[in-house]
């Protein structure tokens, strides 16, 4: 590391909730135009549903419930797209979902919930109704924003891609992106950062960050964000390491994929098929033994403070879901999120996972939210609100040390402990197909005859010989165990 820097000391006890504006809830208090698709029709390319930032507000005592404390928010800036990354104004809420009014209303509820907010900020590019890039098309080389942009020749076409027109993603005209080497964008976007700092929101995600190839520009982004508040979080879209950007003088985290992709290939283990990619990376299935190594490297990455606060994610809007990358195994999906919450990093739920939503590639990851209970998986609900509430209840899982216990290739066992100021948990996951004795070196953790409660199932395990043992783990399960005294 460079030189010493802090993280947002809140993101180490958070919990997360992405949420996709048009998708997750409705509000009658939002006027809505007649042409939206159905709430439970499948959803399209183009297609609203109508969600809205009330409708969010309004459901506020569903997520503290649940155990959420923070929300990610998929951008919610004025746009002509259902997922609002082509943005026409940044300093203007979309009135789809209710405008400024519905905002503030929610920042203020959410606030009064403790519960912290944090927007997408698309800055590596625009729309083509972005003001500035609407007068180059109308005025082409004689407009004064003709260098906010990446212009090689006109005519320029916005709704095609002739090899005189630089823009996003293989040539996308739909998103333009911004010359960030000109002042004026610089100041611009450094403005639109500030400005919603200063409205009270708690940080920014940042959107493909890695496309804007300047370390000062974002070097310069952090002093901004950090000297509006120090407390602010700044976690970019990153899907591969990122040590780069992860050195103290540029984001506080990033979206883990890294850890994202291991746990589907662990949990997912059989359901990974060697065609399968994920955002460019292959998914193969892991052994509890590759899954044990690929942790301890990810842990040997960042620094300890980054480490615990990276955004950790199973799910998200940009993949299918994890329920259906794992073939609908929820099992898997109970393993994953139980080993989720108890590791390092701020946990984050894509909304609906909680209650079994399926949904394969965009735009089929991105369904309505179903408000009709009748729909839910209870069970898995019940297991999300007990495994975040774990997480909540002891520090040791935000903040202590971690420690590879066990890994065995030959029933799928993968067991680590954390601790913190005397207090020590041991987590155990059996993700094979049969049951397992418990056998688990206890690494001087506990002294001789110590008494193990499993959190969870309310068994018993004991410290024989230097080991944990004696109780069985059924197949496909986890244990969580605890002891109140005794420890070293």
């Amino acid at each position: 590391m460079p030189f010493d820097f802090t993280t947002a000391e809140w993101v180490k006890d958070a919990v997360f909730y992405q949420i996709f504006p048009d998708r997750f809830a409705r509000s009658d208090r939002v006027p809505k135009p007649p042409n939206l698709e159905p709430w439970d029709s499948p959803p399209t390319v183009y297609g609203f549903k109508g969600g809205d930032l009330l409708g969010v507000a309004e459901r506020l005592d569903y997520l503290r419930d649940l155990g959420i404390n923070a929300i990610y928010f998929n951008p919610i800036f004025q746009s002509a797209a259902n997922h609002r990354y082509h943005t026409h104004d940044y300093y203007r809420v979309d009135p789809l979902l209710g405008g400024d009014a519905a905002f503030y209303e929610l920042l203020e509820k959410a606030h009064c919930l403790g519960i912290r907010i944090v927007l997408d900020g698309v800055f590596n590019h625009a729309s083509r109704g972005f003001f500035q890039f609407n007068h180059i098309l109308e005025n082409e080389a004689a407009s004064p924003y003709l260098d906010w942009f990446i212009v090689k020749g006109f005519p320029l076409n916005a709704y095609e891609s002739p090899p005189n027109y630089q823009c996003l993603d293989n040539n996308l005209p739909a998103l333009p992106e911004f010359n960030t080497d000109n002042p004026e964008v610089r100041t611009f976007i450094f403005n639109v950062a500030r400005y919603w700092l200063e409205q009270g929101i708690d940080g920014w995600r940042l959107d493909v960050p890695y496309k804007i190839e300047d370390d000062n520009f974002w070097r310069e982004f952090r002093q901004l964000v950090k000297t509006v508040n120090p407390e602010a979080y700044i976690v970019g879209e990153v899907w591969s390491e990122a040590r780069h950007w992860l050195q103290g003088d540029q984001f506080d985290a990033v979206m883990n994929y890294v850890l994202n992709r291991a746990c589907i290939c662990f949990f997912g283990g059989e359901h990974c098929g060697t065609t399968q990619r994920l955002g460019g990376f292959p998914l193969q299935p892991l052994s509890a033994t590759q899954f044990a190594d690929a942790i301890d490297d990810l842990l040997t990455l960042y620094d300890w403070k980054v480490t615990l606060v990276q955004l950790n994610l199973l799910s998200s809007h940009d993949m299918p879901r994890f329920l259906t990358l794992v073939q609908g195994d929820k099992a898997a999906l109970q393993l994953a999120t139980l080993f989720q919450m108890t590791f390092p990093g701020a946990p984050c739920v894509y909304y609906g996972d909680e209650i079994g939503m399926e949904g394969g590639h965009d735009p089929d990851c991105r369904r309505a939210f179903p408000w009709d209970e009748a729909c839910w998986n209870h069970e898995l609900l019940t297991f999300f609100r007990w495994a975040i509430a774990l997480r909540h209840a002891h520090p040791a899982l935000r903040r202590g040390r971690y420690l590879r216990l066990h890994a065995d290739d030959r029933y799928g066992i993968y067991g680590f402990a954390r601790q913190m100021d005397g207090d020590t948990l041991v987590v155990v996951l059996n993700n094979g197909p049969t049951g397992y004795d418990l056998d688990v070196p206890a690494r001087e953790l506990f002294i001789e005859g110590t008494v193990l409660r499993d959190l969870w199932g309310g068994g018993q395990a004991q410290v024989v010989t230097g080991r944990i043992t004696g109780m069985m783990l059924p197949a496909r399960s986890g244990v969580v165990l605890a002891v109140e005294e005794n420890f070293r």
